[in-house]
C-alpha cells in the first residue's frame, strides 16, 4: 500500500473509522469514483427540513480492489446514526443496479441503526427495495457485507442474505432489536456482545463468516477475499503465476494421517501442504468446526476447499456442518469456482437425526 494509506492506518488503529476512511483503506488508491454525493433527503416532517446533509448518510460509488472493479456503499454513522431514508436507499439501490448491469461484485460497509423513524413506512419501503436487489443479485454477482457498528433491524436483514459477512470484534453488533427491547419483552438481561457480537454470530448463529480484531483487518481481508472471486457468474477467478518446475512432491503428507483410524489428526496440516504457499482463507472458521471450508489456490488456480475435520467430533456431519458445507458449495457452483474435497468422515451424527437435538 502507499505511504498515505500506511499513515492512515496508524492514525486510525485505536478508533472507529469514518465512512470515507473505510473506503480509502479498502480500495486501490485514487480509484474511487463517487456517485450522488450531493443527494439530500426530501422529508420535512419532525424537523427534518432543518437537518439536511449532502450524501444523506451513505457514500456510494465504484472503485478497484487489486486492480479489479467493484461497486460499494459505506454508511456514515455521523449522519442520523447511519439510518436509512428513502434517498439513502435509492443511492444504495442505484449502485447495486449498476453493479448487476456491468457484472461486478458489490460491497456494503454497514453502520446503521436501521430505518429512519421520522420517515415512517417510506423508509421501510427503501429496505424492501434493497432486499429485492439482494435476491436478484444472488448467484449473479458476489455480495460482500461488513458490519462495522451497532446495526439493528433492516440494517442487518440485508447483510444476512448476502454471500459473506465480516465483523469487527467488540465494535460490530447485529441484532433484530437491541438489549433494551429484549429486556422489556422477555425480562432477560443480555449484553450487546451476547446478543449480537462478532463471537456470537461467527460461532453460535453462523450468520457471520469472518471476525477480526479491528476494522483495518476486516478491510484488508475483504481485499484478500476479492482476490479469489470472479467478477460475476460468467467470469472466472484470476489465475496467479505458479512455477511448475518446482518439486511438487510432499513427503510429509504420508506422515500426517495416523495408522490408527481411531486417532484424530488436524486436517489443517493437510490443507497447508496442498495449497500454493499454504495460503488458505478459511470461511466460517469458528462455526461447525467439524467441517472446514474456504478458499485457496492450486497451481495458481483459485479453488473452494471442503474438508472434514477429524479433530472435531471425529469429522461427523451434523446439521450445522451440513448447512455450512452446502451453502459454500452452492456459492462455488454459482461462480464457477472448482472444488477441492478432502474427505474423512464416519457418517452423519445419528443422535441429531433421531431426536433433533445433541
Amino acid at each position: 500500500m502507499a505511504v498515505v494509506k500506511n499513515e492512515l492506518k496508524v492514525s486510525t488503529q485505536k478508533r472507529k473509522l469514518t465512512a470515507r476512511e473505510r473506503i480509502d483503506l479498502l480500495v486501490d488508491e485514487g480509484s474511487f469514483d463517487e456517485l450522488d454525493m450531493f443527494v439530500k433527503h426530501t422529508s420535512n416532517d419532525f424537523g427534518l427540513d432543518k437537518q439536511k446533509y449532502l450524501g444523506d448518510g451513505v457514500v456510494t460509488g465504484f472503485a478497484r480492489i487489486n486492480g479489479r472493479p467493484v461497486g460499494l456503499f459505506s454508511q456514515d454513522f455521523t449522519v442520523f446514526g447511519g439510518s436509512l431514508s428513502k434517498a439513502h436507499a435509492q443511492k444504495i439501490c442505484k449502485v447495486m443496479d449498476m453493479a448487476m448491469k456491468i457484472g461486478v461484485p458489490v460491497i456494503g460497509l454497514n453502520d446503521s441503526g436501521g430505518a429512519r423513524i421520522q420517515e415512517g413506512v417510506v423508509s421501510l419501503g427503501g429496505y424492501a427495495e434493497i432486499f429485492l436487489r439482494n435476491t436478484l443479485a444472488s448467484g449473479v454477482i458476489p455480495q460482500i457485507s461488513a458490519v462495522l457498528g451497532p446495526c439493528a433491524g433492516g440494517a442487518v436483514y440485508s447483510p444476512a442474505i448476502t454471500d459473506f459477512i465480516f465483523m469487527a470484534k467488540h465494535t460490530s453488533h447485529m441484532f433484530i432489536t437491541g438489549p433494551d427491547v429484549v429486556k422489556t419483552v422477555t425480562h432477560q438481561e443480555v449484553t450487546f456482545e451476547e446478543l449480537g457480537g462478532a463471537e456470537t454470530h461467527t460461532s453460535k448463529s453462523g450468520v457471520a463468516h469472518f471476525a477480526f480484531d479491528s476494522e483495518i483487518e476486516v478491510l484488508n481481508n475483504i481485499r484478500n477475499l476479492i482476490d479469489y472471486l470472479p467478477l460475476n457468474w460468467k467470469d472466472k477467478s484470476q489465475e496467479k503465476e505458479f512455477n511448475f518446475d518446482t518439486n511438487l512432491l510432499v513427503p510429509e503428507l504420508d506422515e500426517i494421517i495416523p495408522e490408527n483410524p481411531n486417532k484424530p489428526y488436524d486436517m489443517h496440516n493437510v490443507i497447508g501442504k496442498i495449497l500454493d504457499d499454504g495460503d488458505f482463507l478459511e470461511v466460517h472458521k469458528n462455526y461447525a468446526e467439524n467441517i472446514i471450508v474456504g478458499f485457496g489456490r492450486v497451481g495458481g488456480v483459485a479453488v473452494g476447499l471442503v474438508a472434514n475435520q477429524p479433530k472435531i467430533l471425529a469429522g461427523v456431519l451434523d446439521i450445522n456442518a451440513s448447512i455450512k458445507g452446502a451453502r459454500f458449495v452452492r456459492f462455488c457452483d454459482s461462480f464457477n469456482i472448482p472444488l477441492l474435497v478432502l474427505e474423512d468422515v464416519p457418517g452423519f451424527y445419528l443422535v441429531q437425526i433421531r431426536s433433533g437435538v445433541e
